[in-house]
């Protein structure tokens, strides 16, 4: 028995057994001396196994280097190296997700799952907006075989450090609080302070064509409320307090914390109806018409909002319990208008004809 810097676990009575026990075979020297460098390596920190863990323990270092290679000063290639090392952490983290719960990651073609096919699995751990932000994080590594890329770091800071918070969160939540990356990274140190100036300046800071194009692509197929996913892009609220130069800071408050929910609930920018509800009956029918190709008609959208539960019918008691999703009700002049995700939400359903089928089957 081999027991290496800690008390004995197991007493002599035991030993002895195990010592009788014909059928017990003596370990061979190489069997004793890798026992011995495994149990030796352990890291104390996360209790990661450098054999039993190595997936995890690559995970780990793949985010670490992700994040200080692009805070680095002394790097240019930022964007590209991100998008393809966290693609790599992700990667890990799901495989060794999928092989603890013995499901086989390696296919009969001999390859193991691309992050994308797991993404798709419908036993994925994650949340749809992180899924959203890893997608959106894989367009733009793809882009790097094609393209450089270099100016358009500023472009998706927010994409990339949800990306860090998510990865951080999931890996916790699976695998233990004790694999936090937040003893080896924090924020990038700057010399000097951001001004008002300074930030306006980088909203206006020129994009390349070809970076805007893959922007475009990046969020192109998500709806508003998606894109305002905190786990699809991190985004932080400025405010301007009285306050000293000597004593002016930018303070950071988790998304998921009881502080930031506070602070989200109250800094909000709010939008009045006829930018979030711009269409008309009449509007939403020509928009379905035209974005799918077929025929939508009036009769077919009040079948829609009857079946979907939308709006009231006429002459309810409270014409205000609307989906507010989808449709507001105007007690100014006693009529509704609807919003751009109801004009999806149709044009979903009739490009389907079973879907479509289900809407004009509704009774009137």
């Amino acid at each position: 028995m081999i027991n290496i810097h800690r008390p004995a676990t197991i007493n002599s009575a035991r030993i002895t057994e195990v010592k009788k026990n014909r059928r017990q075979g003596a370990a061979s020297d190489d069997e004793v001396e890798f026992y011995e460098i495994k149990k030796q390596s352990f890291d104390l920190a996360t209790g990661l196994n450098l054999f039993d863990d190595e997936r995890l323990i690559r995970a780990r270092e793949a985010m670490i280097l992700a994040v200080q290679i692009f805070n680095s000063a002394a790097f240019r290639f930022k964007t590209e190296v991100f998008s393809v090392l966290a693609n790599i952490a992700w990667t890990y983290l799901l495989h060794e997700f999928y092989e603890r719960g013995k499901v086989k990651i390696v296919k009969k073609d001999g390859h193991a799952f691309s992050l994308s096919q797991m993404l798709e699995r419908p036993d994925c751990p994650l949340s749809n907006g992180v899924k959203n932000n890893l997608r959106s994080l894989k367009i733009i590594r793809d882009e790097v075989e094609h393209k450089m890329l270099g100016r358009s770091d500023v472009k998706w800071l927010g994409l990339f450090q949800a990306c860090c918070l998510n990865f951080d969160a999931a890996m916790c939540k699976l695998f233990g609080e004790q694999l936090t990356l937040a003893r080896e990274l924090s924020f990038a140190l700057h010399f000097d302070r951001m001004n008002v100036e300074q930030l306006s300046f980088l909203h206006k800071y020129e994009i390349p064509p070809h970076i805007e194009a893959v922007d475009a692509r990046v969020n192109g197929k998500l709806s508003e409320h998606e894109l305002a996913d905190l786990e699809y892009q991190f985004r932080v609220i400025y405010t301007m307090d009285s306050a000293s130069r000597s004593r002016s800071h930018f303070e950071f408050v988790r998304p998921g914390s009881d502080e930031g929910r506070d602070i989200r609930n109250v800094l909000v920018k709010h939008k009045i109806a006829d930018d979030l509800y711009p269409h008309k009956p009449g509007a939403v029918v020509r928009l379905v018409t035209q974005r799918s190709g077929k025929t939508f008609t009036s009769h077919n959208h009040t079948q829609a909002w009857r079946l979907f539960k939308v709006r009231p019918r006429k002459g309810q008691s409270r014409p205000e319990n609307t989906k507010r999703e989808f449709c507001i009700y105007h007690r100014a002049h006693g009529d509704y208008t609807y919003s751009n995700r109801w004009i999806d939400h149709l044009v979903g359903h009739v490009n389907d004809s079973e879907r479509f089928a289900a809407i004009k089957s509704v009774t009137i």
